[in-house]
């Protein structure tokens, strides 16, 4: 057993398991640079970032720029979601004009209008359920998930009861068309290296 371990055990036993005491520990651990950390129903994931995981994230957030400005723009930021310890670090949020930070300065879900995940090949599956079962369940109005290994890119909207109505998946080329939503934008998609 490992001293997080111990530390979460016993934090469990006490009833005081929050994500601030799981971040503060994580911030006290040795990250290898270029990883991404966060926590998806309690469990703790460290991803690398590729070349081509970034390279599709900057193309995302260089479009939303003409809709949001800068600050209403984040990617890799801790925001706590609904759900049993849910700190999601996005690949790409945006969030609505005017947000507030909540008291501790965090960025608040209520204000998140769009996030795009990026796949990556060990820890896809979070990306493809739980944290889409989050999302919905937030009222996300746009989660957009964008697969580098089969070239092809998924879009959920209009969440309702905790699950997303709408489904769309085209290939890498295709446009993805959120106009009709509060993101009111076309995404180009044909830039989008693969894996």
């Amino acid at each position: 057993m490992t001293v997080l371990e111990d530390r979460i055990e016993m934090a469990e036993i006490g009833g005081e398991l929050t994500l601030d005491a799981m971040f503060e520990w994580l911030e006290k651990m040795p990250v290898p640079e270029g990883y991404k950390v966060e926590i998806v129903g309690g469990n703790i994931f460290m991803s690398p970032q590729r070349h081509t995981h970034w390279r599709i994230i900057f193309k995302i957030l260089k479009q939303l720029g003409a809709r949001y400005p800068d600050e209403c723009l984040a990617s890799d930021v801790r925001i706590d979601f609904p759900g049993h310890l849910n700190g999601f670090a996005a690949d790409v949020a945006a969030l609505a004009e005017g947000f507030e930070p909540d008291d501790k300065g965090r960025l608040r879900y209520q204000d998140v209008e769009f996030v795009a995940e990026v796949i990556s090949k060990g820890t896809a599956r979070k990306d493809y359920e739980p944290k889409k079962a989050a999302y919905a369940a937030a009222e996300v109005p746009v989660y957009l998930i964008v697969d580098p290994y089969t070239g092809r890119w998924h879009l959920h909207t209009q969440p309702k009861d905790g699950e997303y109505q709408g489904r769309t998946s085209f290939g890498f080329g295709d446009e993805v068309d959120l106009t009709g939503t509060p993101v009111d934008l076309v995404l180009k998609t044909d830039e989008f290296p693969r894996d």
